[in-house]
C-alpha cells in the first residue's frame, strides 16, 4: 500500500483546509461538498472546482468510491428517544449524511473535525449516539480534543478529532500526534503596516493592566475597549490569537484586538488565514467580512496535516512494520499522561 494513492472525499468542505492537508501528503481530492455559494468561490479559486451544492440532496451512488471520508460537520442535535438509537437517531442532522455515505461506500478511515463542545453536547449523549452508530456502521473509533495552539499555529482554536478505521484493517490502535509546542507567535505572522490601515481601531474607552512583554503559547489579554465584552479585549502579539469565529460583534468582532505597534487593531483577512495555517498560495476572492467568516469556520490546517500522516504510518505499515509505530505511540500514549499546559 506505501506506493498506492490515497483518494479522499471532501465533505463540509468550507474553504478547503482538510483538501490542503491532505493533497500536501500526496492524497487525491475525488469528491467534494459545499452548500455555502460565498465558500465556492473561494474554493474554486483555489482547488480549480466548484463543489457540489447540498449533501442532503446528493445520493450516496454519485458519490465517486474513496479510501477516505473528511467532513468537518455542523454539530446538531440528535433524537435521544432512547428507544429506536443507532443509525436512526442521526436521521434529521447532517452527521446523518456521513454515515449514510459511510456505510454505503465502507471507506478505510472516517476523519472527522467538530467543535470541542461536541464532547459536553446533550449530556455527553450526542458523541455517544455518533461513536455507537461508527461502531454499527463497522468502524473502529478514536478521538481527542487538540488545541492548535500546541501545534505550531499560533491561535488558541480546541477541536474535537474522530478517527475511524474500518474493522475489518484490524487497526487496535491510534495515538493523535504530540504536541510540537513550537515557538511560534502572533507577532511572527503579521502584514506590515501598510497593509492593515484598514483594521485599525480609534477609541477612545481604552484601558490597559498589563505590560506588553511577556511571551505564551496562548492569549494574552493586556487590556480591554469599552467594558472589555466579546470582541472588546486586547491581546498582545507576543502570545497567541484568540479562536477565530464567524460570527460576534464587537469592535474587534471575529478577530480580536491587538496592540501593534503602538495602535490596537483586528487582524486582516490574510492574518486569519496565517493563524489558521493556510499556505501563502492561498487565493481569498471574497469581501473581508466573507474571509472573516470562513476562516472562522474553517480548521487549523497544520493540525489536520500531523493527524493525517498519523493516520497514513498506520495505512502503511505492514506487519513487520506494525510492532515499530506500536512502540512510537505507546510513547506518545505515555507523554499524554505527563502533559501540562504551558504557562
Amino acid at each position: 500500500m506505501e506506493d498506492e494513492q490515497l483518494k479522499f472525499i471532501d465533505l463540509f468542505a468550507g474553504i478547503g483546509g482538510f483538501r490542503i492537508a491532505l493533497e500536501k501528503n500526496g492524497s487525491e481530492c475525488v469528491f467534494s461538498s459545499e452548500w455555502d455559494k460565498e465558500a465556492q468561490i473561494t474554493y474554486k479559486e483555489n482547488f480549480g472546482e466548484i463543489p457540489k451544492g447540498d449533501i442532503t440532496k446528493i445520493k450516496e451512488n454519485e458519490i465517486p468510491r474513496h479510501d477516505i471520508l473528511c467532513a468537518g460537520f455542523p454539530c446538531q442535535a440528535f433524537s435521544i428517544s432512547g428507544k429506536q438509537g443507532g443509525f436512526n437517531d442521526a436521521r434529521g442532522t447532517l452527521f446523518f449524511d456521513i454515515a449514510r455515505i459511510a456505510k454505503y461506500h465502507q471507506p478505510k478511515v472516517l476523519f472527522l473535525e467538530n467543535v470541542k463542545n461536541l464532547a459536553k453536547h446533550y449530556h455527553g449523549n450526542t458523541l455517544k449516539i455518533i461513536l455507537r452508530i461508527l461502531d454499527e456502521i463497522g468502524y473502529d473509533v478514536y478521538y481527542d480534543i487538540l488545541t492548535a495552539s500546541h501545534y505550531g499555529v499560533p491561535q488558541a482554536r480546541e477541536r474535537i478529532y474522530i478517527v475511524a478505521f474500518r474493522k475489518d484493517l484490524g487497526v487496535k490502535y491510534f495515538y493523535f500526534p504530540k504536541q510540537t509546542y513550537k515557538n511560534v507567535y502572533l507577532k511572527d505572522i503579521l502584514e506590515d503596516d501598510e497593509k492593515t490601515k484598514d483594521f485599525i481601531i480609534n477609541r477612545s474607552d481604552l484601558k490597559f493592566w498589563k505590560r506588553d512583554e511577556t511571551s505564551a503559547l496562548k492569549p494574552i489579554q493586556i487590556g480591554q475597549i469599552n467594558h472589555g465584552g466579546q470582541g472588546e479585549r486586547i491581546y498582545s502579539i507576543n502570545g497567541h490569537a484568540i479562536t477565530l469565529s464567524a460570527y460576534g460583534g464587537g469592535a474587534a468582532g471575529k478577530t480580536g484586538a491587538y496592540l501593534v505597534g503602538g495602535k490596537i487593531r483586528r487582524l486582516s483577512p490574510r492574518e486569519c488565514a496565517r493563524v489558521q495555517g493556510f499556505p501563502e498560495w492561498f487565493k481569498i476572492p471574497i469581501s473581508k467580512s466573507q474571509a472573516y467568516k470562513q476562516f472562522g469556520n474553517s480548521i487549523s490546517v497544520p493540525v489536520i496535516d500531523l493527524i493525517y500522516q498519523q493516520i497514513l504510518k498506520v495505512l502503511r505499515s505492514d506487519k513487520t512494520g506494525q510492532n515499530q509505530i506500536l512502540i512510537e505511540n505507546n510513547e506518545l500514549k505515555r507523554d499524554y499522561s505527563l502533559q501540562t499546559t504551558l504557562k
